[in-house]
């Protein structure tokens, strides 16, 4: 598995715990040192079955500054993976791709469903 995170994060912390309590292994990759490319983002979204506002961190300052909330909606979705690819701190976290499937966000019940 690779779990995609930006290492200061407190829900990726949360997420890395519970990977670990759980014994699972997994590859560590630093979203904001090896931000994801576009065709991976766009691999990622296709897998994923969600919509792609969910790969947006909505609650990040990059998000808030760049007016996305009102700009997102008139964009075309491959200007979106674009301007996602140019910084991984845009990109929702952690997400965790486990071979056949793409957790975005960390939501316990959901990542126990999927991985236990």
């Amino acid at each position: 598995m690779l779990f995609v995170c930006y290492p200061k994060c407190s829900t990726c912390k949360k997420a890395q715990a519970w990977l670990d309590t759980h014994g699972l292994s997994y590859q560590v990759r630093d979203i904001k040192t090896q931000n994801p490319s576009q065709e991976e983002l766009r691999r990622w979204h296709s897998e994923s079955g969600l919509p792609l506002k969910r790969f947006f961190n909505t609650s990040g300052q990059q998000y808030r500054g760049l007016e996305l909330k009102d700009k997102l909606p008139q964009m075309t979705e491959d200007q979106q993976l674009a301007l996602l690819a140019t910084d991984g701190m845009l990109v929702k976290r952690p997400i965790l791709l486990t071979g056949s499937k793409v957790l975005v966000g960390f939501k316990e019940a959901e990542w126990e469903a999927t991985l236990l």
